[in-house]
């Protein structure tokens, strides 16, 4: 018998593209249902099929989200006492409010200052190298104009 149900994923599964594979994940089942970010750093799915199916559904989701990055910690399955009318495709929800963008423009920002600090790391890297590129030409030109003397 179909029923609703509650899943709770819980690690490393914000900002990483797992809500997409979550999603793609459930319209592979062809089940109803949706996914979402939540406030406190989890990832909520709504979902409604046959237990069995759930199992794979939430031991397929451990696996493809390991190997798409996330590191999932726990997930809780809750078996709801009612039925909820859930997309009949699968559907990831946007809950970016300006709280999440932000948060998300934060974590960009120091993103790209690390970016930056390690650019300039490697142009000085660079700038040493060349040099010593330089003192070693200059060495070969010397060795060059020896043996053409000669």
């Amino acid at each position: 018998m179909q029923k609703c149900h509650s899943i709770i994923v819980t690690g490393k599964v914000q900002d990483i593209g797992f809500r997409s594979v979550v999603e793609h994940i459930g319209r592979s089942f062809g089940m109803p249902g949706l996914v979402f970010n939540a406030k406190d750093g989890s990832v909520k799915i709504l979902c409604s099929g046959e237990d069995s199916v759930i199992d794979n559904f939430t031991q397929t989701i451990r696996i493809r989200g390991a190997e798409s990055g996330a590191k999932i910690k726990d997930i809780k399955e809750i078996s709801l006492p009612f039925n909820i009318d859930l997309p009949d495709d699968f559907s990831k929800a946007s809950s970016d409010d300006e709280f999440d963008i932000g948060r998300k423009l934060d974590k960009g920002n120091l993103l790209l200052t690390d970016i930056k600090t390690g650019l300039n790391n490697l142009t000085m890297i660079i700038s040493e190298h060349n040099r010593g590129q330089q003192e070693h030409n200059t060495r070969l030109e010397a060795i060059l104009e020896k043996l053409v003397n000669k």
